[in-house]
């Protein structure tokens, strides 16, 4: 591991001290980061800011419900052999197995020549075989190719970050062999520092309307998905566009501008109506 590189934040990443120190203790632990918090809390973001900030290429694994780990792994492309062997008309030797090895998202990370950032997007998607069979092969740093009887060991070991909105819990071993880091929604403070990132000219009256107008709306009663941070960025950004908004209006909440921005689903769209005594717009 390079001991030098520390990771500091970027300009497009607003990071407080503590989630500095826990990344940069993960990196020197050479463990993987655990990531957890609602949507819109910067996880993700987190994990393309390190890339950034340390000049490392980043590798996305988006995990689904019915992923399998090899498939993280590796995939062999049997049917493309097949139709090689069939119709002749491929210039790859066609009993060479190893030429029909393709590499997951993990054995990427692991055959890349320059240390990378691995993220792991929604674990907690995943079953509890899957995420222990992979923090195995993560401790491990190697895993096998059955097909060509081949052991993959990483040549360095890639920076880790593992996300989870936390929908499912995470059976204890997973938990015990990974750093955690719990990162709450921001607060008004630090939401005005994240706008001053997307918009330096931003006026502190629409700032401070807006921010007002915003965490009101997350506190309405049956929301099933409250708006993130990515909401409130694009609806500001609608805002800004606007001909005929009137900040004051906003402010004494006469107006409610494009609450579709902020609620993507029907139901939640339509409660925030029936609370607020808005009409559709």
């Amino acid at each position: 591991m390079d001991n030098a590189k520390e990771f500091k934040g970027s300009s497009e990443y607003v990071l407080d001290d503590e989630l500095a120190k826990i990344v940069n203790v993960s990196m020197a632990l050479e463990m993987p980061l655990l990531l957890k918090g609602e949507p819109g809390t910067g996880k993700t973001m987190l994990a393309h800011a390190i890339a950034k900030n340390l000049g490392m290429p980043l590798i996305v694994l988006n995990v689904k419900s019915s992923m399998k780990l090899l498939e993280a792994l590796y995939q062999y492309d049997t049917l493309t052999r097949l139709n090689d062997s069939r119709f002749g008309d491929s210039k790859r030797d066609v009993s060479d197995i190893s030429q029909y090895i393709k590499m997951g998202k993990i054995g990427q990370a692991f055959v890349a020549e320059k240390r990378t950032v691995l993220l792991i997007d929604e674990i907690d998607k995943a079953d509890t075989d899957f995420q222990d069979d992979m923090l195995d092969v993560l401790d491990q740093m190697q895993f096998d190719i059955m097909e060509i009887d081949k052991t993959i060991t990483a040549r360095t070991r890639p920076v880790i970050i593992i996300t989870s909105n936390a929908k499912k819990d995470l059976s204890d071993p997973f938990l015990g062999r990974c750093n955690f880091h719990h990162i709450a929604f921001p607060d008004p403070e630090m939401m005005r520092m994240i706008l001053d990132v997307h918009f330096p000219d931003l006026s502190e009256t629409l700032a401070r309307a807006a921010l007002a107008t915003f965490y009101r709306l997350r506190e309405l009663r049956g929301i099933e998905k409250k708006p993130a941070t990515r909401e409130l960025i694009n609806w500001v950004r609608a805002l800004r566009v606007e001909p005929d908004f009137d900040i004051e209006n906003l402010e004494r909440g006469r107006d409610l501008p494009f609450l579709g921005i902020l609620f993507k689903k029907s139901m939640d769209f339509s409660i925030a109506l029936q609370q607020t005594g808005k009409t559709r717009r």
